[in-house]
C-alpha cells in the first residue's frame, strides 16, 4: 500500500472498537482525510494527545481502500490544548472545525482552506484578538475562498457602487434600493463596516469595534453561512461571546 506525508489539522475524531479512533483531518496537500490511530485511547499510545481536534501534526499514513492509517504523528502547533483552556475559544475552534468539515472534501486538495484554518487556530491559541471577531473573520473569509465571496459595500447585485444599507443573504451581501428584495435586513453601517474589516484583516478596525455590531455583525455571518451551506452549523448554537 502506498505511504505518504503530510501536514494536517486534526478537524473530528470517532471512537472505533476498544482502543482505536478514525481521525479525519484537513490536510495541506491532499484536502479531506479519514485514517484509522490504532491503539490511541490506550494509556501508553504513542500518539498520546497529538491526534486531538484543533492540533496540527504531521502525520504519515498508509494508504487503504476505505479508511487509511496511521503509522506516525508529530506535532507541529499544539493549538488543541491551549484553546481548549478558554471555553469562549474553544467554542469558536468547534465551530470552526465544523465548518471545514462542510466546505472541505476527501481527496480534494484545498490549500487555501487548510492555511486559512490553521492562522485562525493561532490567532485563537495566542488570544490575539476576541475569539467572536476571529470565529466570524474565519467564517467569512472561508466563504469567499469556497466561492461565496459577500459583498459588505457594492452591490452584490448589479454593482452599484456603495455604501449601501440593505442586507440580503440570498442575494450574496448588501444591495441597492434598486435591487432591494422584500425581507432584507438593515444593519448599522457600523455592523457592515465591521464585517469589510474582517473579510479583508483590517484588525485595528475590527479590534475597536462596538460588542452591539459585533452581536449583529454575527448574526449575519450565522445566517450568511447558513444558507450557502444549506444547513445549519451545530457548533455555532454553542459558541460563548464575550
Amino acid at each position: 500500500m502506498p505511504l505518504y506525508r503530510d501536514e494536517a489539522v486534526v478537524l473530528r475524531t470517532h471512537k472505533l472498537g476498544e482502543a482505536d479512533r478514525i481521525i479525519t483531518m484537513l490536510t495541506r496537500g491532499r484536502g479531506q482525510v479519514r485514517a484509522v490511530a490504532k491503539g490511541v485511547r490506550r494509556t501508553k499510545s504513542r500518539f498520546g494527545s497529538r491526534l486531538e481536534p484543533g492540533m496540527v501534526v504531521d502525520v504519515q499514513c498508509y494508504q487503504g481502500r476505505n479508511l487509511d492509517t496511521v503509522t506516525q504523528a508529530e506535532t507541529l502547533a499544539p493549538y488543541g490544548g491551549s484553546i481548549a483552556r478558554d471555553y469562549t475559544s474553544y467554542t469558536a475552534a468547534t465551530a470552526m472545525l465544523e465548518t471545514t468539515l462542510q466546505l472541505t472534501q476527501e481527496h480534494e486538495p484545498q490549500t487555501q482552506q487548510y492555511l486559512l484554518l490553521v492562522g485562525a487556530l493561532r490567532a485563537l491559541a495566542g488570544r490575539a484578538h476576541d475569539p467572536g471577531l476571529v470565529l466570524d473573520a474565519y467564517l467569512v473569509r472561508a466563504l469567499a475562498v469556497a466561492g461565496w465571496a459577500p459583498s459588505f459595500r457594492d452591490c452584490a447585485r448589479c454593482g452599484a457602487p456603495g455604501p449601501h444599507r440593505a442586507f440580503d443573504v440570498r442575494s450574496g451581501g448588501v444591495v441597492c434600493p434598486v435591487c432591494r428584495p422584500p425581507g432584507s435586513s438593515a444593519p448599522a453601517p457600523e455592523t457592515l463596516e465591521l464585517l469589510a474589516a474582517l473579510l479583508c484583516g483590517d484588525w485595528e478596525s475590527a479590534d475597536a469595534s462596538d460588542p452591539r455590531h459585533r452581536r449583529q455583525a454575527s448574526g449575519l455571518v450565522a445566517a450568511f453561512l447558513q444558507w450557502h451551506l444549506e444547513r445549519g452549523v451545530r457548533s455555532l448554537r454553542l459558541v460563548e461571546r464575550a
